[in-house]
C-alpha cells in the first residue's frame, strides 16, 4: 500500500524555494510583499491537476485560453504599486484568486474583477478573505461602483489601458500593468495626477496577456 505522504507535493518547501529563488534575487525586495506571497498558498488557486506545478518561474494555464502569471511578474506589479495598509484596490483579471489573496495581506479592501464565469465560481471557493469583494463583469471596464481607488493592478499584460479605467484611480492613485508591445511584454507603472494618466515601462519580462484590451485601431483614409 503506498503511503499518499509519498507522492504528495512539499508546497510548503516549494514555496520557500519560489521566495529565495524567484522574489528575492529578482527585485522583489518589499518584505511585505515577500512575506505575504510566502504565506499563501498558491497551489490552492490553480487547477488540481496543475497544482505539483504552482511554483514554477513560468505562466501556468487555467483553461478557457487564460492563464496565472508567473510568481515573479505578480511579485513585481505589487512592489511598483507601493500598496500600503490603508489602501482600497482593483485588481484586475482575478483569475482563481491567488493575486487576490496577496492583496488581502497588504491592503486595506480589495475588489477582485473577473470576467470568465468558471474562474469566479473557482475563486470564490479559494478565497475565504472579508477583505476580498469577488465581482464578475468585463475586465476593461473596470468596476466603477467602488472607485475611486488607491490601486489599480492588472495582472496580466494589455495592449492599452481604457480612459474608463484609469479614471477609477483616486488623486496621486498608482496603477500597474503588464504592457504587450509589438508582441513583446513589458510591466508598467501609472500615475493619476491632475495633468492626467500616463505609464512607465520597468521590466521587459514575460507576462500573460488578458483578453478586451485590444489597442484603438486609428482612422485611416481609404486612398
Amino acid at each position: 500500500m503506498t503511503d499518499s505522504n509519498q507522492t504528495r507535493p512539499d508546497f510548503e518547501a516549494m514555496r520557500h524555494a519560489m521566495v529565495v529563488s524567484q522574489l528575492r534575487t529578482s527585485a522583489v525586495s518589499d518584505p511585505r510583499v515577500v512575506d505575504a506571497m510566502g504565506e499563501v498558498p498558491r497551489e490552492a488557486f490553480v487547477p488540481t491537476s496543475q497544482a505539483a506545478l504552482a511554483y514554477r518561474d513560468a505562466p501556468l494555464p487555467l483553461g478557457g485560453g487564460r492563464a496565472i502569471n508567473p510568481p515573479l511578474i505578480t511579485g513585481r506589479l505589487l512592489v511598483a504599486a507601493d500598496i500600503r495598509p490603508t489602501d482600497r484596490v482593483l485588481l484586475i483579471g482575478a483569475a482563481m484568486g491567488y493575486a487576490a489573496a496577496v492583496l488581502a495581506r497588504l491592503a486595506a479592501s480589495v475588489v477582485a474583477l473577473e470576467e470568465d464565469a468558471g474562474l469566479v465560481g473557482s475563486a470564490r471557493e479559494a478565497i475565504a478573505d472579508a477583505k476580498v469583494t469577488l465581482v464578475e463583469g468585463p475586465l476593461k471596464a473596470g468596476w466603477a461602483e467602488a472607485a475611486p481607488y488607491d490601486v489599480i493592478i492588472i495582472d496580466g499584460a494589455v495592449e492599452a489601458v481604457p480612459d474608463a479605467l484609469a479614471d477609477q484611480l483616486a488623486p496621486g492613485g498608482r496603477l500597474a500593468t503588464g504592457l504587450v508591445d509589438r508582441g513583446v511584454t513589458r510591466l508598467a507603472l501609472g500615475r493619476r495626477s491632475e495633468g492626467g494618466f500616463g505609464l512607465v515601462d520597468f521590466a521587459d519580462l514575460e507576462c500573460v496577456e488578458l483578453p478586451g484590451f485590444a489597442r484603438p485601431k486609428t482612422f485611416q483614409f481609404a486612398r
